[in-house]
């Protein structure tokens, strides 16, 4: 999460738009993108999950995978990393890579 935390700090400040703020509390992580939504990913220990509510693809559960070292999203086997990049270089209009999870090995 403190990884997750700077990375989006950064892209928040240099998009130098005061609508958008990135605060974290209590495990919870809110990143307000003025008339683009809120996100919010907030830290489930009991369930062992990282939950997800998204202005873009609403919300869903992610679940540890050990072999990938990932948060993954069982319904559709995307990762948590993968989507949040997705979802914020469309709405930043640029691409976004937080580089905050393992890179598949084997890829080309």
């Amino acid at each position: 999460m403190e990884s997750l935390l700077t990375a989006l700090e950064t892209l928040v400040d240099e998009a130098a738009d005061a609508s958008y703020e990135v605060e974290y509390s209590s495990g919870v992580l809110t990143l307000k993108l003025g008339e683009l939504g809120t996100y919010v990913i907030n830290k489930q220990p009991p369930n062992k999950q990282i939950w997800l509510s998204s202005p873009t693809s609403g919300p869903k559960r992610y679940d540890y995978d050990v072999e990938s070292g990932k948060w993954v999203y069982s319904r559709d086997g995307v990762s948590l990393g993968t989507l949040l990049e997705q979802e914020l270089s469309s709405a930043f209009d640029k691409e976004i890579r937080f580089g905050i999870e393992p890179q598949d090995q084997g890829s080309a």
